[in-house]
């Protein structure tokens, strides 16, 4: 059972360096412990846990549970070099919580997973919105209101959105399908015990399928002939082979058939999906499976000169105020100007009004965005409908500038985003972490995107300090002015 903890922010004057001292109060992780809602992580965290004995093990605090995923995304890290970077830095150890500084690992690295399990995209979106609600300017209307109907339109949304690659290797048919045929004959190996025992292992020789497939994948570049002839030798190996394991896993011990069922699922699929493909080249095929150990991920057509097809998560984002939100998370292949009409309505739930202006690409200018941003008084960058008139090409042509210029805030921070945070490839295996860890790679970011403007803010501030204090030394009626 999780027992909830003291919520209040420890000051930097108690925490307890290993050779005595005192901390910085202008570290920035120092800085960056004010802005997380450590109370709103200990709520979602907590919410997690069922009851249980009372004599068990306490689980591992929220605060150092949230504090070490966001270490390790903010630093774009892997698990284990996280808890060396945690072990070895004071001021890290003052965010997770602590009160002194401990040069052992508060715990085993695979246990990251399972923190980012159970705080989930959702919870650390809503972390993310809380940020922003405690963070924004004290004169911006609260959340909720009339809904839009009595107030003005005010303040602009950006809106793109992009692909978090995971890391998995390029897929070919071919290799997939050698895949799929090892890892079919490897669970025959284990179960062939437990089985009558009767021929041959397989129906056909490893050794000449391991050759044809090795002939092809040697070759920089084979004639498509030989690639589909190789493809259709390992489909049918691979379909004898899930045609026995069929049978036989049923009849086998509950231990086996446990460890190789989920695999074979997917195995199984591969193979049902790739003769699909086979016998129907042209034929689009759904949920397409291009790994087996991730087989939640699936091809993202991009068109990009990079490449024209990314394998992993799209991500559909929003702007506002430099602040980061994420308007849809999903594995498949989504149509991004889908999700215009909900990301103005969580804008009108947030501020208390619809934006004034939605700044997107030709993708979101679909007639039923265009109709609502119409009715709501909403300026959809673009041009407008019908012919133009002769006064007004000059001003659209000079709006339509702006709004490309003002678009470059959302390229910037979508660059930032995979160049700094980690968002073009996604290490995590699992479905749920991987979403976690997109999630976390955009809150880190609004974190950082919070400090710099704080910065900036007390910066601006203590120049009109030093400004305010010299024009009153060298006025003599500066009293007077002030009054």
């Amino acid at each position: 059972m999780y027992r909830k903890r003291d919520s209040e922010q420890m000051t930097v004057e108690d925490f307890t360096p290993l050779l005595g001292g005192k901390l910085d109060a202008e570290n920035r992780w120092v800085k960056m412990s004010k802005i997380v809602p450590w109370d709103m992580v200990e709520e979602i965290y907590a919410s997690t846990f069922k009851d249980a004995r009372p004599d068990g093990r306490p689980p591992i605090p929220s605060r150092i549970a949230f504090g070490a995923l966001y270490i390790k995304e903010a630093e774009n890290l892997s698990q284990r070099a996280t808890l060396q970077h945690i072990s070895e830095n004071v001021y890290m150890q003052y965010f997770v919580g602590l009160t002194e500084f401990n040069p052992k690992p508060l715990f085993e690295p695979a246990m990251l997973s399972q923190f980012a399990m159970r705080f989930g995209k959702e919870g650390i979106e809503r972390i993310n919105e809380e940020i922003y609600r405690r963070t924004r300017p004290p004169d911006d209307p609260p959340s909720g209101g009339d809904g839009g109907s009595g107030g003005k339109n005010k303040g602009t949304m950006i809106l793109d959105a992009t692909a978090a690659p995971s890391d998995i290797r390029y897929p070919t048919d071919l290799s997939l399908l050698n895949e799929c045929r090892e890892g079919t004959e490897t669970m025959i190996d284990d179960v062939w015990d437990q089985t009558e025992r009767k021929g041959h292992k397989t129906a056909y020789s490893r050794k000449k399928a391991r050759k044809g497939y090795m002939k092809i994948a040697k070759q920089r570049k084979p004639r498509k002939n030989q690639i589909k002839q190789a493809v259709r030798e390992q489909l049918e190996c691979l379909e004898k082979n899930v045609e026995w394991l069929e049978e036989a896993l049923p009849k086998v011990s509950a231990e086996s058939y446990l460890k190789h069922w989920a695999r074979f699922q997917t195995i199984r699929e591969i193979a049902r999906q790739q003769r699909f493909h086979f016998d129907n080249p042209g034929e689009p095929v759904p949920n397409r499976i291009v790994s087996v150990r991730q087989p939640h991920v699936r091809p993202i057509v991009r068109g990009k000169a990079r490449g024209e097809v990314e394998f992993g998560q799209k991500i559909a984002l929003s702007i506002v105020d430099g602040f980061v939100f994420i308007e849809n998370q999903s594995w498949d292949n989504f149509a991004e100007g889908t999700t215009l009409i909900a990301s103005a309505e969580k804008y009108r739930v947030r501020h208390g009004f619809y934006p004034e202006a939605i700044l997107a690409d030709t993708t979101y200018r679909n007639r039923e965005n265009i109709k609502f941003c119409k009715e709501h008084g909403i300026r959809l960058s673009g041009p407008r409908l019908g012919r133009p008139k002769a006064s007004e090409i000059e001003a659209d042509r000079e709006q339509a500038y702006q709004d490309s210029c003002d678009r470059n805030e959302v390229e910037g921070r979508i660059g930032i985003g995979k160049r700094r945070y980690g968002l073009d490839l996604i290490y995590a295996r699992l479905q749920e972490t991987g979403e976690v860890e997109g999630a976390m790679n955009i809150l880190a970011m609004n974190v950082a995107h919070v400090l710099r403007v704080l910065s900036r803010f007390f910066a601006k501030l203590a120049v009109f300090s030093v400004f305010r204090l010299k024009f009153r030394r060298e006025n003599p009626f500066a009293g007077s002015l002030a009054a």
